[in-house]
């Protein structure tokens, strides 16, 4: 009775929620702080939420708050989220060498966004090898940086560090040691440190599948799965068309070069790791409901990145172009759209809408703040991004909570949440009647 009422989907919400409370718990110990006395459970449970869900939002600066275990207890759950708790699971299963069961793949299946569920396993081993190769990259090419500020033994360990923030779309810095809350604004011409922060932000915001298909079929793109294809079309459309408007609607006092790299860092940041480069409240309003539009759309399905997700909107984008050619099915790069597919985009959809608009209009209720730096705050919550205008460290508990949750919902997935909520439906042969209704 009890395994089957345990559905994947509540195993892997709860496998979240395991990790969010031995990381509170950790973090509330005396040697996780600087000072004497550990972390408040408030502190301390926003801050296991933020990094296990990968989501860069702190109401304590990480470097000055957090002792060296205190940060390594971080960057733990940071890899954990980044991974997922299910793959870290199949990981140490293959590691003891025990079978894995049919439910367990299942369970993976589902975790990590496959679309079969032969060579799940070979799947999970590819994700855990790939992600170390790039993180280590990534901190090689950091080094350098870190290497001329901080001397060798603090210049490996922040390389490692912003390396696996940033491959994990964390957004976690500590760089509070030059300024609290500074982010990599003292960072912003530096052409080393930006470029790798982006590439790594990019390789792990676009998703395991399509790092398998560029794997196995290198340059031929028409061989690549119709996700894959759908993922790459859009990050270049949510790179190209965002930088277009940075370039020329914000950053103008800055030189070519910073506004160049500005303009990357800033469109590809939002999507969804949580740097930034740059003051975000110095932004037009225009500015930042761009940086909130991005941070909801986020990155692909099966990534290290949070929000909606880019399959999600080409799939609603190519269901709008179906319906505006008067055609049933969406169709994208000679394929068709599964249906189920096309409900599941526009439940997220309403799903992701509902939850940040509404828990924006409550917190600026409480905390008698304008709408647009609430529906800011919210929007990098439920999308696990990270950016802030801010607010976060002056909130009350109750806003704390709602972002809590916000981070939550975001990493584990809303569909996941209910699924898990519902109660197992029983397979019923009949069909209503239909009847007609008109909309639009």
């Amino acid at each position: 009775m009890l395994k089957k009422k345990l559905t994947s989907f509540r195993i892997i919400m709860g496998g979240f929620l395991i990790i969010i409370l031995m990381g509170t718990l950790l973090l509330m110990l005396p040697i996780s702080t600087v000072g004497e006395a550990g972390a408040s459970f408030t502190d301390a449970l926003f801050t296991a939420t933020s990094a296990t869900c990968v989501t860069g939002l702190i109401v304590q600066d990480t470097a000055t708050y957090w002792s060296l275990f205190g940060k390594f207890v971080i960057l733990l759950m940071i890899q954990i989220g980044g991974m997922g708790v299910i793959t870290i699971a199949i990981l140490f299963s293959v590691l003891m060498r025990k079978k894995i069961g049919l439910s367990e793949r299942s369970i993976m299946q589902e975790s990590v966004s496959a679309s079969q569920l032969g060579g799940i396993v070979r799947f999970t081993l590819f994700i855990i090898k790939t992600m170390i190769i790039i993180e280590l990259l990534g901190a090689c090419f950091l080094f350098p940086v870190f290497y001329k500020e901080f001397g060798l033994i603090k210049g490996i360990g922040y390389s490692i560090f912003h390396s696996v923030s940033a491959f994990c779309n964390a957004g976690f810095d500590l760089m509070g040691e030059k300024e609290q809350f500074s982010s990599l604004l003292s960072y912003q011409g530096n052409v080393l440190l930006n470029l790798t922060i982006i590439f790594l932000i990019l390789a792990g915001g676009i998703g395991f599948k399509t790092w398998d298909d560029i794997r196995v079929h290198k340059f031929r793109v028409k061989r690549y799965s119709l996700q894959s294809k759908l993922v790459l079309a859009m990050t270049v459309v949510l790179i190209v068309l965002p930088a277009i408007y940075f370039f020329f609607g914000e950053f103008q006092d800055l030189d070519l070069k910073d506004r160049i790299l500005t303009t990357l860092f800033q469109t590809v940041a939002p999507r969804t790791a949580g740097f930034n480069t740059t003051e975000l409240g110095q932004m037009s309003d225009s500015g930042i409901l761009m940086v909130v539009i991005l941070m909801l759309i986020g990155g692909a399905s099966g990534s290290t990145a949070g929000g909606m997700k880019m399959t999600t909107i080409a799939v609603l984008i190519a269901s709008l172009v179906s319906v505006f050619r008067q055609k049933k099915e969406a169709v994208a790069f000679g394929r068709r759209i599964d249906t189920d597919a096309v409900y599941k985009a526009g439940a997220v959809f309403m799903m992701y809408n509902i939850l940040f608009i509404f828990s924006a209009l409550i917190i600026s209720k409480v905390e008698h703040l304008p709408i647009l730096t609430c529906l800011f705050e919210t929007s990098s919550a439920i999308a696990t991004v990270g950016l802030t205008l801010g607010i976060t460290p002056g909130l009350s508990m109750c806003s704390r909570c709602i972002l809590v949750l916000l981070m939550f919902c975001g990493r584990v997935g809303g569909l996941t949440i209910v699924f898990a909520a519902l109660s197992e439906q029983r397979i019923n042969g009949g069909r209503l009647p239909v009847e007609k209704v008109s909309v639009g």
